[in-house]
């Protein structure tokens, strides 16, 4: 008995000794006091994200994940509920305390996103309507046609 006890606790040391030690440290919280909401506001859907000022993304949110389903999700009440959601988890990981607001989009959950940011404590420093703008295009390649 004793001799497999010792076999058994070589084993064990050796196998110990030869795996590879793992970081498994956990990485803290970051804290970001200014960030940016990102609003994409579509007929069909509302699509809440919040940014650090480079661009990582802390928290996202849209009607659809909230539950929201088929036509109710175009609608200013389920961009609210969005906006609301994706700023308390930000304002909570990260402390997040102002932000500038970057509305994408024509649907209806623009004004209401934006008035949601205001009733979740969170100062707003500039809004930024960077919706694209249709302008015909380039001249098509070719000889001009009489």
């Amino acid at each position: 008995m004793t001799e497999e006890e010792i076999k058994t606790t070589t084993v064990a040391e050796t196998a110990e000794a030869s795996a590879p030690k793992s970081k498994a440290t956990k990485k803290g919280k970051r804290i970001v006091n200014a960030g940016a909401v990102h609003i994409q506001a579509t007929f069909n859907n509302t699509i809440i994200s919040v940014t650090d000022k480079t661009g990582g993304v802390l928290s996202a949110s849209s009607a659809g994940a909230n539950g929201f389903r088929g036509s109710k999700k175009g609608t200013a009440f389920a961009a609210g509920v969005a906006a609301e959601k994706a700023l308390e988890i930000a304002k909570k990981n990260h402390a997040l305390n102002s932000v500038d607001v970057y509305v994408s989009g024509i649907g209806l959950g623009r004004d209401a996103a934006i008035r949601a940011i205001s009733t979740v404590g969170i100062k707003i420093d500039s809004i930024t309507d960077v919706t694209p703008i249709a302008h015909g295009g380039v001249r098509p390649k070719g000889e001009r046609k009489p």
